[in-house]
């Protein structure tokens, strides 16, 4: 029997570290990123390349996936939804529209479509079927600077929610949940990192998290981020966190 793993923005930082783990654990991983990772490749990841701001493409590549595999073959299959952009970091009065728009349909629209192309496509399925929406903390706190990155991951975790009360109703439905990495080594960081303080008025504390280690890596949380897929404890539609270093 096969164990799936389809998964966005896995080119880089946290996605690359989640697929590392379900890579040690014999998962066969389709990535669907904006970029194609050959080191990944040559792991005998199959890559996708596909900008997820068009969303219109999400069912086309999601139905050709699964038109690929065989249901009576596939044990357990795991759709996360990764992929996920900071935006422009100032107040939203110095946002241009397209720019609020393009980050909406990576952080909420793309993880809405996909997860419905996901749950559709496999609704006959005998697998064991699971969901996971890569959130934030910042979908729970705000931050000055992040009026958009807060409230598209604010709307997956209610996303995260509604769903799991609508598959709750279904036989062998598919079990979803939110999780927050924490603060992770990662390209985004750096970019909070360059922020101005007159955009970003938090941006002494994640310097300091930098300066003293305490950032969480991509391969550990990649790991944490296996183990909760794979724990039956958690019940359905949970958010979750992973906790940083200090």
């Amino acid at each position: 029997m096969e164990k799936v793993l389809i998964i966005t923005g896995g080119s880089k930082g946290i996605g690359h570290g989640i697929i590392s783990a379900y890579l040690a654990n014999h998962y066969h991983i389709i990535s669907i990123s904006r970029t194609i990772n050959k080191e990944l490749a040559n792991k005998g990841v199959t890559q996708i390349q596909l900008d997820l701001t068009h969303t219109e493409q999400i069912g086309i590549e999601l139905s050709r996936i699964f038109s690929l595999l065989d249901p009576t073959k596939v044990e357990r299959i795991t759709l996360i939804n990764n992929a996920g952009t900071l935006g422009q970091v100032n107040t939203i009065d110095n946002i241009e529209g397209e720019t609020i728009e393009k980050a909406v349909r990576l952080n909420t629209i793309a993880p809405l479509v996909s997860s419905s192309m996901f749950i559709k496509l496999s609704k006959n399925w005998p697998s064991q079927k699971s969901i996971i929406n890569i959130s934030s903390g910042a979908a729970q706190k705000p931050y000055f600077g992040w009026a958009v990155y807060c409230s598209t991951k604010a709307a997956l975790d209610m996303m995260t929610q509604a769903i799991a009360i609508e598959q709750n109703d279904v036989e062998n439905g598919v079990k979803i949940i939110a999780v927050a990495p924490g603060v992770v080594d990662t390209d985004m960081q750096s970019e909070i990192r360059q922020s101005n303080k007159s955009s970003f008025k938090d941006i002494d504390r994640f310097l300091a998290l930098k300066a003293d280690g305490a950032l969480n890596d991509t391969e550990t949380v990649g790991k944490e981020i296996y183990e909760i897929d794979h724990n039956p404890d958690i019940q359905n539609g949970a958010v979750l966190r992973v906790k940083n270093k200090t």
